[in-house]
């Protein structure tokens, strides 16, 4: 037995434990988040090495075999999830350390933040879906309440709306347990996928994904159920945004992938049309919401939902190549993302202000700030040479090869609406001349601007790199995709690890 798949659990935990000792300290809380996330990342690219050539990495708690007992397994997707996390958890932290307020950061923003990565380190690592919905209730409960730190009303009015659909999605993810446990007598994710493999299929266990389907839709933002999120993601600091946006709802979407690859084949023709259906709709009203918006948390906020829909349309389509176009639009959107929310954030330190009609003339006053945003938009838009490009090129051709034509209309021309909605933020806060003067509200040194800037700058690093290495990207995303479209060898590591 390794004990590898425990780490990305157990450090968070000790970091969180060890903010708590020393709450009252705010400078020994910083140190302690940093060094935290970077060990989370040292050790999400310790088990990504392990596992790149396909080797799948497996922990019995309690040396009970499965699927008797607790199983932790790591694939070739968990890998790549946890690496982003690290990625993630480094950049945050940091900027976090100069953007937010001290009143957040004294009623434990960072404990909050460790807790709420340890859960979604758990629900990437975890091999049964009982422990699937632990870890979703641990970061959905940290979710709620870095949601709602700081009691302004805007946060606490989102909050309820979040609060209140998270539990309905819960609730469905539950009954949905209890109702598959009925049937196979298991939750280990190997056993079940062992048993509908032999057998266990029908109408009842086509409800039940669908009751999957509509828990974790929800909590990744799919239509028509994702009214909550523009709602509540607008309302906390920059930090606590970037974080929820880099990571919630793509542990839903990760969990669909998981599920609907490996346990869920009883009707593919049936539940990957629906997915499918469901993709093109949620990147059609993400788009066309984020059009009429002219507050950039909020086009950004918006833009979340479309961006899940292309994730999405690779399952629907459910090719390997589709999957491979999945895979890389995941780690390209969390990156991107989490970047123009920071971007976001910076701009609203500096002018008070996510306003696009009073902002204006960025790129004269600000141009380092300015270049780091454009990359990231057109990243997002799609534009070559950049990630973004790469993994829409990828589902694209995926849709032209499974002649499902209407999902690559919907594609390319929500694409280009994304580039209107990007160019219009670009037109608005950093081309035209401001409206009227707006002074620096929170001027910094020169190096403690620059220091400020390091997050943003890594994220637009790695951006740039994933387009011009998007060979590499594409070979580890391709090996991932047929890791999951042939489960066999999970299974085989899971059940036969004991």
């Amino acid at each position: 037995m390794t004990v590898l798949p425990s780490l990305p659990i157990t450090i968070p935990l000790a970091g969180a434990v060890l903010c708590m000792l020393f709450r009252r300290n705010i400078r020994v809380q910083k140190s302690i988040a940093l060094f935290t996330s970077f060990l989370i990342l040292l050790t999400a690219l310790f088990v990504f090495s392990a596992t790149k050539d396909g080797t799948i990495a497996v922990m019995n708690v309690g040396d009970w075999p499965a699927p008797f007992g607790i199983t932790l397994a790591i694939d070739m997707l968990s890998s790549v999830m946890l690496l982003l996390v690290g990625l993630l958890a480094v950049g945050v932290s940091a900027y976090a350390c100069f953007d937010l307020d001290e009143p957040r950061m004294e009623f434990g923003f960072f404990p909050l933040m460790l807790i709420l990565l340890m859960g979604v380190n758990g629900a990437f690592v975890t091999g049964d879906l009982f422990n699937l919905y632990v870890w979703f209730e641990v970061l959905l409960t940290a979710s709620f309440i870095l949601l709602a730190l700081g009691g302004e009303r805007a946060q606490l009015a989102g909050s309820i709306k979040y609060v209140t659909l998270n539990l309905l999605s819960s609730a469905l993810f539950l009954a949905g347990i209890g109702i598959l446990y009925g049937m196979a007598g298991t939750l280990n994710l190997a056993e079940l996928a062992h048993l509908v493999k032999d057998g266990a299929r029908g109408d009842l266990l086509t409800m039940v994904a669908i009751m999957f389907m509509m828990a974790f839709g929800i909590k990744a933002g799919m239509f028509p159920l994702y009214f909550w999120l523009p709602a509540s993601y607008p309302t906390p600091p920059a930090a606590v945004t970037a974080l929820f946006s880099g990571l919630l709802t793509k542990v839903g979407v990760y969990s669909m992938i998981r599920m609907f690859t490996l346990v869920f084949e009883s009707d593919p023709e049936f539940l990957h049309g629906l997915i499918l259906a469901g993709a093109g709709l949620t990147m059609v009203s993400g788009v066309l919401a984020a059009t009429a918006q002219y507050e950039m948390r909020k086009i950004l906020a918006v833009h979340i939902v479309s961006q899940i829909g292309y994730i999405l349309m690779g399952l629907g389509l459910f090719t390997e190549l589709a999957l491979t176009g999945s895979i890389i639009y995941l780690a390209h959107v969390i990156i991107v993302k989490t970047n123009l929310f920071l971007i976001a954030g910076a701009i609203n330190r500096l002018k008070g202000t996510y306003d696009l009609h009073k902002l204006g003339g960025l790129y004269v006053e600000r141009p380092g700030l300015s270049i780091l945003f454009i990359i990231s938009a057109m990243s997002l838009a799609g534009v070559p040479p950049l990630s973004g490009f790469f993994a829409k090129i990828t589902l694209i051709i995926a849709g032209l090869r499974a002649e499902s034509w209407s999902i690559v209309v919907v594609a390319l021309g929500v694409s280009l609406l994304t580039l209107y909605s990007m160019t219009k933020i670009w037109a608005y806060v950093f081309w035209k001349p401001a409206p009227e003067p707006l002074p620096d509200l929170n001027p910094m040194p020169k190096g403690k601007w620059f220091v400020f800037l390091l997050p943003m700058v890594g994220y637009t690093v790695i951006t740039i790199a994933m387009g011009v290495f998007a060979g590499p990207v594409f070979d580890y995303a391709s090996e991932a995709a047929a890791q999951l479209m042939n489960p066999q060898s999970y299974i085989d590591a899971v059940l036969g690890a004991g």
